[in-house]
Order: C-alpha cells, then structure tokens, then sequence
C-alpha cells in the first residue's frame, strides 16, 4: 500500500524533472538597447529553451495554459512548454480579447474554441479545433460565452 502512495510523488517529481531536462518558457523582457518593441504586459512571443536550443513561440499558438505547481505549462501543438509563473499572473500578462480564464487550473486561447458543452454538474467543457478538450468551470462559463459570442 505504501507503493500505490508514493507513485503519484515519484511520477510528479520524474514529470517535473522531464520538464526541466527539456527547456523551460520565458517571457521576452525589455529589449538590452532602444524602446521595447511590443508592449511587455502582452507579450506577443515567449522565448523557449529546449534541448539546448532557444526558439520564440508566438503567443497567438498557445491552444491552453494549465496551472502546475509553481508553473504553468503552455501547451502548443501537442507540446507542453513549463513557465515558472502562477496563473494570476500570466494572466494578468496576456490579451484579454484572445485569452480567457475558464477555469480555476486552465485559461484558453480563444481563437482555438470550437464547442462549449454543458455537464450536468453545472460546469461545462470546451471543444478545440485541435481535438482537445480543456474543463470549464460553472465560475468561469459566463463569461466564456459572453467572450466567444463577442469575438
């Protein structure tokens, strides 16, 4: 029994250390010289270490955030991309007429919503066009739908 306990820490701390070993998102500060070239509160492109290698993601890719931890993984094309950011505030950072907070765990990009589907617990889940699914919560639906209808 003591097993079945710990798998959930090993298999955590073993994500966590998969996570770290592949790269790690970051957000594009202020340029070293000259004005900045986009405004830093939305930030238009994510640097992204990976494998050793640094790569710009544009924000506009971003299908869904996930919280986890004390980061948040930005999942693009499949991928998961870990930020050490808390959600309060990468949400704060990105554009509220593109992104939106769905769920206590969970902000969604929503040019990537394709169906909001009710559940009888009163939440709700919502459909991307990339096949995927992310949990809205009865909280954040409302708002989800006034956002989508608007948009």
């Amino acid at each position: 029994m003591s097993e079945n306990v710990r798998l959930p820490q090993v298999l955590g701390f073993y994500r966590l250390l998969l996570m770290r070993w592949q790269g790690e998102a970051s957000l594009l500060g202020e340029p070293d010289e000259g004005p900045a070239v986009e405004p830093v509160q939305q930030p238009e492109r994510f640097l992204v270490r990976k494998l050793g290698k640094d790569f710009l993601l544009p924000a506009f890719e971003i299908e869904w955030i996930q919280a986890w931890g004390n980061y948040v993984n930005l999942h693009v094309r499949g991928h998961d991309y870990p930020l050490r950011s808390t959600m309060a505030a990468i949400e704060r950072r990105l554009d509220g007429k593109r992104f939106v907070r769905v769920h206590r765990s969970y902000i969604v990009n929503l040019d990537f919503v394709q169906t909001i589907t009710p559940l009888e617990s009163g939440d709700a889940r919502a459909g991307l066009r990339t096949g995927g699914e992310v949990p809205v919560s009865r909280r954040y639906r409302d708002a989800l739908k006034s956002l989508s209808l608007v948009s």
